[in-house]
């Protein structure tokens, strides 16, 4: 083909996006068997929480108002895993431990640089997508029994001609009560971010390229100072109070800096956005260093981003569409495979142009909200997933449901379907729902009111008993199906210390079995923030390194009749949801004996399963 050399490759599950949403899938349906493969036209993986654009990942805490809405799963995987080697919080660092996640799953084939270009799809079954790669010039064709589009975008999907929406639909359309009257192409924009430092002494800013120019009055609305004007917040309203302080750090770039473009097509205005945004972020920097006293005189910029975040393109038409009735309703789907907890985050239309208006408007909630497997499940097509926050949703449930958390839990749940589709009969739609819903439990993830009850786990049934426990974190705790509190249910087993032999907690099991694997979830802490960011305010509540609750050292033991039968040791563990893999150990009891913590003098354990 014209001298490019040509790849043929079939797999199982193919992932179109290799940002949060995408990267989850794949792992996910590569763990579970699957032969995947993850297209991405980045030369790193994360999205908008690469190096690349550098936004911290959100999620239904609510920047950590609700903690006990922390996501688990793979995605709390990656940032223990970044915790571990990351103090100084650096992308290039999260970087390499989201490649390197990547790279070692032997069902997963990694395609970097590699755009998709165009697909084939033969009466709602999509066969093929072909991709070419800029680094090695390629043309790379890629056939699949089920597809997944996490590109933020609906390209994929798109391309096969699903439908869309693009803009905010109208009251008549899910009777949502912040809808406009009518339709509108109204979205929220593009936005680059920036980092600065204090250097200690006066630094002088020269615009390095042509910048826009603001003026005080003009970014009244939108805080980058020290301190509001007293005769700013007298005429704010609640809403506009809060968009004066939240989010507020000056170090870290605005993420009001926003632009959406005047076309109808956002997409297609994406060059023409980002040259927009570079004189908008140099501009406003330029605007805090030399228009007037902010408190930044001794501020040095150190990073500007030439990548813009996105937020809002097309909303592929799913089986289901999330809307804000369900979000601000807490409503719970038989199907649920995800939650949201995010407040409805609705941008002003216009962006940074609209200076007469608080960046944002929130309709806020208690607790969270479900996400059905529906909502995935692109209609009209018969093997294709939409992820992310081109998802199954109106404009105002994905201004909800658009955070890199959500969509990460939301790529799991994809992935892992996938999987299980493929040793079913292949049909999306076929997915049994409790055993996905028991499976994501498994590993890992949290579906609100949901509990573990997996047959195959042989220690639901058993006897616990413990060297020591606190009055509140009894051992029996560890059987109670939920890892993790919950409306103050503490569902954990602590010990009252930490002898020089360690702590231990055991399962007399219900029977004998040949146990070939134990699962043990410790305790990361999800009061405690763990995202990878830029803004030291948000560092600043977190504390450095690998949770100190999490056991450091620890052996797990088979057991039959009372004397050891096979033991396994493992050190300096950095995860919560640990596996630990026998072959096939004929016993009737496991012990679990927690040798040191990484920072605390106590063992802290959420649960234990066996499986034979």
């Amino acid at each position: 083909m014209n001298g490019f050399k040509t790849v043929l490759a079939d797999y199982d599950f193919i992932v179109v996006g290799g940002g949060m949403t995408g990267l989850c899938a794949a792992l996910a349906a590569a763990r579970h068997g699957a032969r995947t493969a993850l297209v991405q036209d980045r030369p790193v993986l994360g999205g908008n929480a690469s190096s690349e654009i550098r936004m911290h990942i959100c999620g239904a805490t609510a920047n950590n108002e609700k903690p006990e809405l922390s996501e688990g799963g793979i995605v709390h995987e990656l940032m223990l895993s970044n915790k571990r080697v990351n103090d100084s919080y650096n992308f290039s660092i999260w970087d390499a431990v989201l490649f390197d996640a990547a790279k070692k799953e032997k069902n997963l084939d990694l395609y970097l640089n590699c755009a998709m270009h165009s697909a084939t799809c033969v009466n709602g079954e999509v066969k093929s997508i072909e991709c070419y790669q800029l680094t090695t010039e390629k043309q790379i064709f890629l056939s699949g029994k089920i597809f997944a589009d996490c590109t933020g975008n609906g390209t994929l999907a798109a391309f096969v001609g699903a439908e869309f929406h693009t803009g905010s639909e109208g009251k008549d359309a899910y009777g949502e009560e912040h809808a406009p009257e009518k339709h509108n192409e109204d979205r929220m924009g593009n936005t680059l971010l920036f980092k600065a430092i204090d250097r200690g002494h006066p630094v002088e800013f020269i615009p390095p390229v042509e910048v826009m120019h603001f003026t005080e009055d003009q970014l009244r609305l939108r805080k980058h100072t020290n301190q509001v004007p007293a005769s700013i917040l007298e005429k704010a309203t609640e809403s506009e109070r809060r968009m004066l302080y939240d989010g507020y750090c000056q170090d870290y770039g605005y993420w009001w800096i926003e632009i959406p473009g005047t076309s109808d097509d956002i997409i297609s205005e994406y060059e023409d956005i980002r040259d927009q945004l570079v004189k908008a972020v140099y501009g406003v920097w330029d605007h805090i260093k030399n228009g007037g006293d902010h408190g930044a005189a001794n501020f040095d910029l150190i990073w500007v981003g030439m990548v813009p975040g996105v937020r809002e393109s097309r909303r592929i038409i799913c089986d289901y569409m999330l809307n804000e009735n369900d979000v601000l309703h807490n409503h719970r789907f038989p199907d649920v495979v995800a939650y949201g907890g995010w407040h409805i985050d609705n941008h002003v239309p216009g962006g940074l142009y609209t200076a007469d208006k608080v960046p944002s408007f929130v309709y806020e909630f208690r607790g969270s909200y479900d996400i059905p497997y529906r909502s995935y499940l692109v209609k009209g097509k018969t093997n294709l997933y939409a992820g992310g926050r081109c998802m199954g949703a109106s404009k105002l449930g994905m201004a909800s449901s658009r955070v890199m958390g959500t969509c990460a839990i939301g790529g799991q749940a994809i992935g892992t379907a996938a999987a299980l589709c493929l040793k079913g009969d292949g049909d999306i739609r076929h997915v049994d729902v409790e055993t996905l819903q028991q499976t994501l439990l498994r590993d890992d993830c949290y579906l609100p009111l949901h509990k573990n009850t997996d047959p195959l786990d042989l220690a639901r049934d058993g006897k616990v008993t413990a060297s020591s426990q606190q009055a509140d974190y009894p051992a029996a705790d560890i059987l109670s199906g939920i890892s993790r509190c919950v409306e103050g249910a503490h569902n954990e087993w602590r010990s009252d210390g930490l002898s020089e032999n360690g702590e231990w907690v055991r399962l007399d099991l219900p029977r004998t079995g040949r146990i070939r694997r134990v699962q043990v979830t410790f305790d990361s802490n999800f009061n405690l923030e763990k995202k990878i960011t830029l803004s030291s305010r948000r560092q600043q509540q977190q504390e450095i390194g690998v949770p100190k609750e999490l056991a450091k050292d620890y052996d797990v033991e088979l057991l039959l009749g009372g004397a050891v039968v096979a033991t396994e040791q493992r050190r300096d563990n950095f995860q919560r949801l640990c596996r630990i893999d026998f072959n096939g150990v004929e016993c009737d009891a496991v012990r679990v004996t927690v040798k040191a913590a990484n920072g605390i003098s106590e063992a802290r354990i959420f649960e234990i399963r066996a499986y034979e």
